[in-house]
């Protein structure tokens, strides 16, 4: 139960100051203000922005439970994780993430949130290539070697 607080706590951190207070920040400096009614931008924003939030939320219990750490880099799980949605992909948690914001530019509308989705993206990538990725291969060995060809990191293989 310590280990799903200390995520949630984390993940509440993550999500509010990249997924909430940044964005917010960057509407306000942009002059971007909420949608006076709900269009279909709004509706298909919505559903993006709550799709992603749901695989963060999932990945995040995933971890907690399976892995028994947490999203942190300072707490990471201590099992390898490969089960619940990183079966399909190997970063579906930041893939979570960048639908969110990518749901929020929608919503909103602002060009100014498409941009810092695409440089989250991009800085998610060089973080899980440059740190995340050498960091799993030296703490799992033989283990993440074998799931890191089985699954891949953005896109899921097609089964046939």
């Amino acid at each position: 139960m310590f280990i799903l607080a200390r995520a949630i706590t984390y993940a509440a951190l993550f999500i509010g100051f990249l997924l909430v207070f940044l964005p917010a920040r960057l509407l306000t400096w942009s002059g971007i203000a909420r949608p006076a009614g709900l269009g279909a931008a709004q509706v298909a924003g919505a559903v993006v922005g709550a799709s992603g939030v749901v695989v963060a939320l999932w990945c995040i219990i995933t971890f907690a439970v399976i892995g028994r750490g947490t999203p942190a880099p300072f707490d990471p799980p201590r099992r390898l994780v490969d089960a619940g949605p990183y079966r399909w992909v190997r970063n579906p948690m930041y893939i979570g993430a960048g639908l969110a914001l990518a749901g929020a530019a929608l919503f909103c509308q602002s060009w100014a949130l498409v941009a810092y989705c695409a440089i989250f993206v991009l800085v998610m990538h060089l973080f899980v290539v440059l740190y995340e990725e050498p960091t799993l291969r030296a703490t799992f060995g033989a283990p993440y070697l074998s799931y890191s060809e089985r699954v891949r990191r953005w896109w899921p293989r097609r089964h046939s």
